[in-house]
């Protein structure tokens, strides 16, 4: 044992003198692995930082919500002309729904309409995100308050004309002034504000709540009509815990397939959006991503690892003469064959750390530009990194290592001559 750890020590101290001798040589060779471990791994730390932020902005859901509308959110077989003449979600369509499901524990109605401006005396807010909901949407989409509150059931059956703000339209609104009971103008009326939403950050599906406002559904349906092509309707249901998802999404089906007289030979007349359904999707794109991002880098890795092998061919050539006088010393090809293994593993190994090093300061620079995206560079991913590293040193090595390994030591002392 001592044997070959006394082997293993020289080998790695011949190799480590010969890369530090010919330090031109060695810069280039690493700059191949190096590119390549910094594309790999900076493709992964990109991607892994993206979906740790969509699954941070889903967490607030319910896996299991429900998006009732004529539309859906992702591929359907449906053909575009035939849901195109989908009737909109009714707000009666979501009093059924709510009264009638027995294991939905939130059912909110939903409003999707274009941007408003909101003023407040002298300042103004352009193009504002503008969130109109009944009052059941905090308990499903769960809001956090600075000051305030959520409008209540009698408020958002009424329609009354109060607003609840995100962070950011305060502080543009008021600045230090106290935001609730304050006086604000939207559609050219007058609205109390009520609350202010804690601010949260960038949100990567739509507008984050901090640029955002919230108003009774029942006030725009009294204002604009139900019928009004520039909204689109949507019913979110929140299940119960632990009530069988699939028993809910049939009992949604049968209630609106009653309520809209479709015959049993019809296809169903909307769509059942689920948030798993999305959750699966996004996997599915960040698979997609990081296998684009393994194959672009790969040609990286690849360049990198004929670089090492050249070198080390290049190697072997000059020190043709220095393997044959070790051989006739007594050295065996083990310890030749170690001593270029290690190497090129070595020249893997500093080109993979410097790829590293240079992922790492850009995640540095990433968090101190961006304020509200974190970047992430993990310790399953650093190490992925050193793996590669010393698996394209291994590779690039073996062949000119063996090559140098098996030399006849007299004809090695003759070509060196």
């Amino acid at each position: 044992m001592l044997l070959y750890l006394r082997l293993l020590k020289e080998s790695f101290s011949f190799a480590f003198n010969a890369l530090r001798n010919n330090k031109l040589r060695t810069f280039l060779s690493l700059l191949g692995v190096t590119i390549g471990i910094f594309s790999i791994i900076a493709v992964l730390a990109a991607v892994d930082s993206l979906d740790k932020q969509i699954k941070s902005q889903l967490s607030s859901l319910d896996s299991n919500t429900m998006y009732v509308a004529n539309i859906s959110f992702g591929p359907t077989e449906v053909p575009r002309w035939k849901y195109e003449t989908f009737d909109e979600i009714s707000y009666n369509e979501y009093k059924f729904l709510k009264a009638g499901l027995t294991d939905a524990e939130y059912v909110a109605f939903q409003l999707f309409v274009r941007r408003e401006n909101i003023r407040y005396e002298s300042e103004l807010v352009s193009s504002v995100n503008t969130v109109v909901v009944s009052n059941e949407f905090t308990d499903i989409q769960y809001l956090e308050f600075d000051k305030g509150r959520f409008y209540n059931e009698s408020e958002s059956n009424a329609g009354k004309p109060v607003v609840v703000i995100g962070s950011e339209i305060a502080k543009s609104l008021f600045g230090n002034l106290e935001p609730i009971g304050k006086k604000v103008r939207i559609y050219g009326q007058k609205f109390t504000v009520i609350g202010v939403v804690k601010k949260e950050g960038s949100g990567l599906f739509g507008d984050s709540n901090d640029i955002s406002i919230f108003l009774p559904a029942n006030y725009v349906r009294n204002r604009y009509g139900d019928n009004n092509e520039n909204f689109k309707n949507i019913v979110i249901i929140k299940p119960k815990k632990g009530v069988d998802i699939a028993g809910l999404k049939a009992d949604v089906v049968q209630i609106l397939r009653n309520r809209r007289g479709l015959k049993p030979d019809e296809i169903d007349s909307f769509f059942i959006n689920i948030i798993s359904g999305l959750q699966d999707a996004i996997d599915r794109i960040i698979g997609t991503m990081n296998t684009i991002g393994w194959v672009i880098s790969g040609f990286s890795l690849l360049v990198g690892g004929f670089g090492i092998a050249n070198i080390m061919f290049v190697s072997v050539k000059e020190r043709t003469n220095l393997i044959g006088i070790q051989k006739s010393l007594g050295a065996k090809n083990r310890f030749i064959l170690f001593q270029f293994l290690f190497e090129a593993i070595i020249l893997a190994l500093v080109g993979g750390l410097i790829g590293l090093v240079m992922v790492w300061i850009g995640t540095l620079i990433g968090n101190n530009v961006t304020e509200d995206f974190e970047f992430v560079l993990s310790t399953k991913n650093m190490l992925l990194g050193f793996s590669i590293s010393s698996f394209i040193g291994l590779i690039s090595g073996v062949i000119p290592a063996l090559t140098a390994s098996r030399l006849d030591p007299v004809e090695a002392i003759r070509t060196g001559m």
